[in-house]
């Protein structure tokens, strides 16, 4: 097969929203480049898509799933290369957690993945099932210009590339998560925690239902706002984010790392 074919790739993961962002990364691979031949959302569903596709290269296979999980999904294929049962494609755990490294290991997975995944994180393991296969991968020039983050998120059932640049805040509000950017209002099926962990460093809890970004903050003050902490006075700590120019509620105990943005 030529080095220049697509990776044909089966996605395992048993959350909707999960598959859609390793979707939208796989796209976003060039080298080697990848498609996305089926998905299952259970270790079942999944020997079903392979029994039904006759050429997969690779797994991208969530650890924790009801029913058979990952890993013993892992083995099955394991034992099946060594019962004489044909080739299986290579094996890339996904997980949340980092405690099942060695595990990863006896299973001969091709890589390991921790979540939130990151594109060039996915690439290289991309690169590692393609050097399984014995295609020849050459290296990877840095890109230019310098590619942007991006949160992917979802937007009442629409999946969205926001550049984390864009990003002004993040609220909670009944089920959904309000997120605004320097150009729009959406509302977001994602929850504000994993939504934060995706940001990591760009962005900064300020109450138990808001997240700012950091390079959003402007002041900080005592003010008067619905539903805050408020103090005898009637007033509450706030900061003011730009543009919009809107007050957000700060909880005591980010006052510090607040100041500490403002500083910095």
């Amino acid at each position: 097969m030529p080095s220049t074919a697509r990776l044909r790739v089966l996605i395992v993961d048993d959350e909707p929203l999960a598959r859609l962002r390793l979707r939208g990364l796989l796209a976003d691979c060039v080298h080697p480049a990848a498609e996305v031949v089926d998905e299952a959302g259970s270790a079942a569903e999944a020997l079903h898509a392979l029994a039904r596709h006759a050429q997969v290269d690779a797994v991208l296979l969530d650890i924790h799933m009801p029913g058979m999980d990952g890993m013993a999904l892992a083995r099955r294929l394991k034992e099946q290369v060594a019962s004489g049962g044909g080739p299986v494609p290579a094996v890339v755990l996904v997980t949340a957690h980092a405690e099942h490294a060695l595990q990863a290991f006896e299973v001969e997975a091709v890589d390991y993945l921790t979540k939130p995944v990151r594109r060039p994180r996915l690439q290289e393991a991309l690169v590692r099932v393609a050097q399984r296969l014995g295609r020849t991968v050459a290296p990877l020039a840095p890109p230019v210009p310098v590619e942007q983050p991006t949160l992917v998120v979802s937007d009442r059932g629409r999946v969205l590339r926001i550049p984390v640049a864009e990003v002004v805040y993040l609220k909670a509000e009944m089920k959904y998560v309000t997120l605004v950017t320097t150009r729009h209002r959406y509302v977001l099926d994602d929850a504000l925690t994993d939504l934060e962990q995706r940001l990591g460093d760009a962005a900064l809890r300020i109450h138990r239902s808001v997240v700012v970004a950091k390079s959003a903050v402007r002041a900080l003050e005592r003010r008067v706002l619905p539903g805050a902490e408020a103090e005898d006075s009637g007033e509450a700590w706030a900061v003011r984010v730009d543009p919009g120019d809107e007050w957000l509620p700060v909880s005591r105990r980010q006052l510090a790392q607040v100041r500490e943005v403002l500083a910095g």
